[in-house]
This record gives structure tokens, C-alpha cells and sequence, in this order.
């Protein structure tokens, strides 16, 4: 069996996110450390409902499988569940993926 990596991740968002008709965009923050580093992007469509929102943009922070079961276990990733627990704050819907049922649960 093959073992997943954050790029096999990252390859299966993006090519499910189009195959939706949506847009998945890398992001590198300025002095944000720990922000997400992936924005998805779906057209306003009434009829596709995405992640309890229709036609909407969420970030994600993605993972490989194994860090995904102890996320978030050391200071690094500490500082990005706050990061993201700040973002939530301010209204903004954050991810943290790491497996390929994930991605399908996301975008069920």
C-alpha cells in the first residue's frame, strides 16, 4: 500500500475542488505565521452545497495521514490551531486535512 504524502493530499484537493468547478489557490502569508496555506474557492451555486455553505471559500491546512491523527502535537503546530482558532473567531472557515475521505467528506 502506498503511503500518502502532503503533496498526494494537496494533488487530490485541487483535482477534486475542479472537477467541481472550483479553484484551489496557494497562499503565503506576511507575517501570519501558522496561517492556512490553501484557499478553495467554489463559484456562488446555489445548488452545490460545500462544507455547510453554498458557493463559498474555506482555507485549508493540510496534512499528511500520520500528522493529521495528533494534530496538533508540537509548538508549530500549536501556533497554527490558534492561528486557525482566530481565523474561526473572525468568521473565516478553516480545514485541517489530511486524508483523502476527508477531502471527499468536505466536498460531499
Amino acid at each position: 500500500m502506498k503511503v500518502l504524502r502532503e503533496r498526494d493530499i494537496e494533488r487530490y484537493l485541487v483535482k477534486r475542488v475542479k472537477d467541481l468547478g472550483g479553484e484551489v489557490r496557494k497562499v503565503e502569508w506576511v507575517g501570519r505565521a501558522g496561517a492556512p496555506d490553501r484557499l478553495v474557492m467554489f463559484p456562488n451555486d446555489e445548488q452545490r452545497f460545500i462544507d455547510g455553505a453554498y458557493g463559498t471559500t474555506l482555507w485549508a491546512e493540510l496534512k499528511n495521514p500520520e500528522t493529521i491523527k495528533t494534530f496538533p502535537a508540537n509548538a508549530h503546530e500549536r501556533a497554527q490551531h490558534r492561528e486557525h482558532q482566530r481565523m474561526r473567531r473572525m468568521g473565516q472557515r478553516v480545514r485541517v486535512i489530511g486524508t483523502l475521505e476527508q477531502i471527499e467528506e468536505l466536498l460531499a
